[in-house]
C-alpha cells in the first residue's frame, strides 16, 4: 500500500491563515510586525528566496524591509546595519541571509542580532532555551516539521525517532523538538555504524543530509512516518533514471518536465520509500512550504513576546 502523503503546502497554508488573523488582531492594537532581511552580495538563489520570504509577509500583513549591502560591504559595515535594526522599534524580526560574501565574518554577524529578534531561531540563546524548554524563537524548518507531524495526528510521545543529519540549522534542534515531546531520539551522522540498520529502527524517521535520494528502502521500517527535509536539484538524467526509473509510469510526467527544464527536485528518500512507509513528506510540497511559514509565524511572535503579549502557540493538538 502506498505511504499516506503528507501535504505541507496545505499545512502551510493554514499556518498562514492564522499568522494573518494574528497579525490583524495585533493592528487593532496599533501594532504591526515587522520584518527585516538583510541580503548581501549577488547570490541568485538567495535573491529568489528574499523575494519570497518578503512577498509572505506582506501578504499575511506583516511590515517588511529588504536591505542589501553590497558584495564588497565588510563585517563591520553589516555589524552596523545590524545593530541599527537591533535599535529599531518597529522592527520585530531579523533575518540574515545566508550565505554571506566570503570574507564576512558571518558567525560575527549572526550573534550581533538581538535574540529577541532573531526569527531564525540561530542565536546561542534561543538554542539554550529550546533545549531548556524555556519560551524562545525555533528555527523554522524543525519547528515546520513538527507542525506537519502535530497537525497530521502523528504520535510522537514514546515513539523512537531516528534523525539523520547532525546540523545546527535542522539536525539538531528538531532532535531536541522530538525529544522535548518525549520521543525517544537518536541522531545519525556519517560516522554512525550500520546506518539503515539504526534508521530502520525508527516510528518516525527524519533525513536532512542534502544527499539526493540517499534513503533508500533499506533504511525505513514498514509503516514509518519519513519526513524529507532535502531539497536537492538533479540534473544528470542517469541520476534521475536511478531514482525514477523504477516506476516510469507514475513518474511520466515529472520526466517530461526534466527533459523539458533540464533538471528536477528530489529530497534526500529515494520516492520507492514510498511503497513501504506509513506516511511521507513530498518533495517538492512538503517541508518545504513550512520553512517560510513558520518565518512569518516567529516574526509574530517575536512581536508579541517584545510587547509582554501571551503568544499562542500555533498547533491545535
Amino acid at each position: 500500500m502506498a505511504a499516506r502523503v503528507l501535504d505541507g503546502t496545505k499545512i502551510a497554508a493554514e499556518i498562514r491563515a492564522e499568522v494573518t488573523a494574528q497579525a490583524k488582531t495585533l493592528g487593532l492594537s496599533g501594532v504591526r510586525p515587522g520584518l527585516a532581511v538583510v541580503l548581501a552580495g549577488n547570490n541568485p538563489a538567495s535573491e529568489t528566496y528574499v523575494r519570497g520570504k518578503v512577498k509572505s509577509s506582506k501578504e499575511v500583513g506583516l511590515y517588511s524591509e529588504q536591505h542589501t549591502p553590497p558584495e564588497s560591504a565588510t563585517t563591520e559595515e553589516l555589524l552596523a546595519l545590524i545593530d541599527d535594526l537591533n535599535r529599531r522599534d518597529e522592527i520585530d524580526g531579523i533575518l540574515v541571509q545566508l550565505p554571506l560574501p566570503p570574507h564576512v565574518d558571518a558567525k560575527r554577524v549572526l550573534l550581533a542580532v538581538d535574540p529577541a529578534k532573531d526569527v531564525d531561531g540561530f542565536h546561542p540563546l534561543n538554542v539554550g532555551y529550546l533545549s531548556t524548554q524555556r519560551p524562545g524563537l525555533v528555527p523554522c524548518t524543525p519547528a515546520g516539521v513538527m507542525e506537519i507531524l502535530q497537525r497530521s495526528q502523528i504520535p510522537i510521545a514514546g515513539q523512537e525517532a531516528v534523525v539523520i543529519g547532525r546540523s545546527d540549522i535542522v539536525g539538531k534542534p528538531v532532535a531536541m523538538l522530538l525529544l522535548n515531546r518525549n520521543a525517544t531520539v537518536t541522531v545519525c551522522h556519517s560516522k554512525t555504524r550500520d546506518l539503515p540498520g539504526v534508521c530502520r529502527r525508527a516510528d518516525i524517521l527524519v533525513a536532512a543530509i542534502g544527499r539526493a535520494g540517499m534513503v533508500t528502502r533499506d533504511y525505513v521500517k514498514p509503516g514509518a512516518t519519513v519526513i524529507d527535509v532535502g531539497i536537492n536539484r538533479i540534473t544528470d538524467r542517469q541520476e534521475f533514471d536511478r531514482l525514477f526509473g523504477w516506476n516510469k509510469g507514475a513518474n511520466q510526467k515529472r520526466e517530461e518536465a526534466f527533459l523539458a527544464k533540464g533538471s528536477t527536485l528530489v529530497g534526500d528518500v529515494h520516492p520507492e520509500v514510498a511503497e513501504i512507509a506509513g506516511a511521507i513528506t513530498p518533495v517538492p510540497g512538503g517541508v518545504g512550504p513550512l520553512t517560510i511559514a513558520m518565518l512569518m509565524a516567529n516574526t509574530v511572535k517575536a512581536a508579541m513576546q517584545r510587547r509582554g503579549l501571551k503568544h499562542p502557540e500555533l498547533t491545535r493538538i
